[in-house]
């Protein structure tokens, strides 16, 4: 085998290597974003059947979307363990969440 080959394989091995390893973690970082909402929407009093009916799936999607990209998740980690006192102010989805929380069923 020529050196050209075997570099051309070292390079096909690296660049998968690279790409597990970048799905491996969006992966993580998806779960541990679902997780933060779920405690989230559970410790501002949301009723989860109201985020989880039909009526509100674009909203919840958008919701999702937004928590997934937060610049402010250790910020949120220590106000979901109680070690950050207040309203939850930093979160983009504060406003959503309370005008869910007021339409209808608000668990409280």
């Amino acid at each position: 085998m020529n050196m050209s080959l075997l570099q051309i394989i070292v390079a096909i091995f690296m660049a998968t290597a690279a790409i597990a390893v970048v799905a491996s973690f969006r992966k993580a970082r998806h779960a541990a974003s679902a997780r933060r909402l779920l405690r989230m929407l559970e410790r501002v009093g949301l009723d989860l059947a109201i985020a989880s009916s039909g009526d509100n799936e674009s909203v919840m999607k958008e919701i999702r979307r937004r928590c997934r990209t937060c610049a402010t998740e250790d910020l949120c980690e220590r106000w979901l363990a109680g070690d950050v006192h207040g309203d939850n102010y930093f979160c983009p989805n504060s406003s959503v969440i309370v005008a869910l929380k007021g339409t209808r069923g608000a668990v409280g």
